[in-house]
């Protein structure tokens, strides 16, 4: 009994100085953490999709505290509402974010992209991009095995069976950038939403050139320049046989969307234009013919005639 005791004893003594150690540690390396962290975090969706640029809504919470200020922070998934509630828990002034929505950059449907081989593998973009470049002949467009809709936590993607491509549900669709991610091939896009949800932009990625990349897919873009010489306001570039259109500077004037031969830049949710009136005033005008003022007969005869002189006026 004598031998319990003792171990029982030395080991509440050792267990006491070891509390004794923990507690001043924790005291003397002890890390200040704000409040309002926690508070700006309970507000925040919790979705930890990275959107925002910051690992997690954690993070996110974090980077706003320390900041002092929220301009250029907006959590995609809650939105202004959201950033209204951290302004007002930081006593700070919520900035005006442009509405973002995510966009597919390829019209390679099954009829302007025939394909030329079969994918039997893996249901995976992934997997598929690494091992060879697609079942069309184009290497640059979507792969359509999607990957953009297992990453999608808020079911905004979703692969359209008859093209074969993925469409973007702008109603659900939060521009968190997840698709993007899971994109090997980079078609998906993060653009302005625009007013009334109207864009301006090409839709396709192939950077052949136009002989072959109009073989590989009718609407591909053939790099012709067209849009860049007609687009008054300097808003088209064209780097490696293709276009792109910054959305900042784009006024959905329309006019590159006209002279496109391809007809891969898309203008969407644009009401239908006006059919152009064939009538007379759209002919070209032709100078009427001015009508030369009448002579009388007599007197143009006499204008003509030469006067006779006689034999004997010559001879006097």
């Amino acid at each position: 009994m004598n031998l319990i005791l003792i171990a029982v004893i030395s080991l509440g003594a050792i267990a006491l100085v070891l509390a004794a150690i923990l507690y001043v540690a924790s005291k003397k390396f002890a890390v200040y953490e704000d409040p309002r962290i926690a508070q700006v975090g309970e507000v925040l969706p919790q979705a930890n999709c990275g959107g925002c640029g910051y690992p997690g809504c954690s993070g996110f919470a974090d980077a706003c505290v320390k900041a002092g200020s929220l301009e250029g922070k907006f959590c995609p998934v809650g939105g202004q509402p959201v950033m209204a509630k951290v302004a007002d828990i930081l006593g700070l002034a919520a900035g005006e974010a442009e509405p973002m929505v995510a966009v597919v950059r390829c019209n390679g449907t099954c009829a302007n992209r025939p394909r030329i081989n079969q994918y039997d593998s893996a249901k995976s973009c992934a997997i598929a991009a690494s091992l060879y470049g697609g079942e069309t002949g184009c290497s640059y467009g979507c792969l359509g095995c999607g990957d953009c809709v297992a990453a999608c936590q808020f079911d905004a993607i979703h692969m359209n069976p008859e093209t074969g491509l993925p469409e973007v549900d702008e109603a659900k669709c939060t521009a968190c950038g997840a698709c993007v991610k899971a994109c090997p091939k980079s078609i998906i896009e993060i653009r302005p939403q625009g007013k009334k949800s109207r864009r301006v932009y090409v839709q396709c990625v192939n950077k052949d050139k136009g002989a072959v990349a109009r073989k590989a897919c009718t609407v591909s873009c053939i790099g012709c320049g067209k849009c860049v010489k007609v687009c008054p306001f300097e808003a088209i570039t064209l780097e490696n046989n293709l276009a792109y259109i910054d959305p900042y500077k784009c006024k959905s004037c329309r006019k590159c969307e006209e002279v496109c031969p391809q007809g891969t830049i898309i203008a969407l949710n644009f009401p239908p234009r006006k059919p152009k009136s064939e009538d007379a005033s759209a002919a070209p005008k032709v100078a009427p013919i001015k009508k030369e003022t009448e002579v009388p007969v007599a007197e143009a005869t006499k204008a003509v005639e030469t006067p006779k002189t006689t034999v004997d006026e010559a001879q006097k």
